[in-house]
């Protein structure tokens, strides 16, 4: 599917960027051009000692904003796929500095959009997130944008052989800044803060999330909003399973934070088609539904319907937990 393919990856230097990288050298060992496109120098530095381009002559580093259009246009000359992955995410980041969410998140969404469709490219997928879903925070009403305009940009293609599509998924298990490496720090000193006891979170491995990335771009036929059927796991089991023998602070939530994440809204019943492993909200303004469904298979949910970490079917257990954190953030981890 890639193989003699020129690929950009904004934001390639973070979690999933290095993960894309790993799948996309081992398993299309041909591909042509994987541009890794990044503002941090030190990080494109430190990825290139994992992996060269002495190794992998594929490769280019390529240092550039999606702020900036005109360099943003410039990296996209000759690209066939454009794996959108940059974005601040912080949420209570986001609360205290919202126009520099906004400008990177939303006005660089429309970058990279404008920068597809001035140059030759043929597919664009879009990461997003649970938070986008019902947000209630900045960085979430920031990603629903991005993900409206990825959505729309269908609209505008004209007779360019162009899709644009977009992966939801929840919290992905070890990626920077987020709660496991936050515990495996914190687990030394005996106590763990937890903003409340109810609250609860989807789990995705970085593996599977490129996974979905993939499935993504091989099905995709402009619009979908892609969401994958993932395990929940409560905060406090997630705190058993680093550390039971930990005290527990409840420290309140945090501002713009959710007890429970949504990944599909009961408004989006009416849209939305299930597969086995997966769901796809198809675009209201374009897309016959039905004929959707005959093409690919899958069935469509009922009205109604809503996707939540808090109402899911499946929980991960404090041990099950344990497994994965050795299995895909430190082989080395005990209790």
């Amino acid at each position: 599917m890639l193989n003699n393919k020129r690929i950009l990856l904004t934001g390639g230097t973070g979690s999933f960027g290095k993960a894309f990288v790993k799948t996309i050298l081992s398993q299309y060992p041909n591909v042509e051009r994987l541009v890794i496109f990044s503002r941090d120098e030190l990080k494109q530095y430190e990825m290139a000692q994992e992996f060269s381009q002495k190794e992998y002559p594929a490769l280019r580093y390529f240092i550039g904003d999606v702020r900036d259009a005109e360099r943003l246009r410039r990296a996209c000359q000759g690209i066939d796929t454009i794996i959108h992955a940059a974005a601040l995410k912080h949420v209570s980041i986001a609360e205290y500095n919202p126009i520099e969410f906004i400008n990177t998140n939303v006005i660089g969404a429309e970058n990279v959009i404008s920068a597809a469709l001035d140059n030759d490219v043929k597919n664009v997928v879009a990461l997003s997130t649970d938070k986008a879903a019902a947000p209630i925070n900045l960085y979430g009403a920031t990603k629903l944008c991005s993900d409206k305009l990825f959505v729309a940009a269908n609209n505008i293609t004209g007779k360019r052989d162009l899709k644009f599509s977009v992966v939801r998924y929840g919290n992905v298990l070890g990626s920077r800044g987020s709660v496991v490496p936050f515990f495996l720090k914190k687990r030394s000193e005996g106590t763990l803060p937890i903003t409340h006891k109810d609250m609860t979170r989807f789990n995705i491995t970085l593996e599977d999330g490129v996974a979905l990335v993939l499935k993504a771009l091989k099905t995709m036929e402009g619009g979908e909003v892609f969401v994958p059927k993932l395990p929940s796991y409560k905060i406090g089991e997630m705190a058993k399973a680093i550390s039971p023998d930990a005290k527990i602070e409840y420290i309140g939530i945090r501002p713009g934070e959710k007890i429970h994440e949504e990944m599909i809204t009961s408004s989006d019943s009416l849209n939305t088609v299930e597969f086995d492993d997966h769901y796809v909200i198809c675009p209201s303004s374009y897309f016959n539904i039905e004929d959707y469904v005959k093409r690919n298979g899958g069935k469509r949910v009922e009205e109604g319907f809503a996707y939540s970490s808090g109402n899911n079917t499946d929980w991960l257990t404090a041990e099950e937990i344990r497994t994965q954190i050795r299995e895909h953030v430190d082989p080395e981890f005990k209790v």
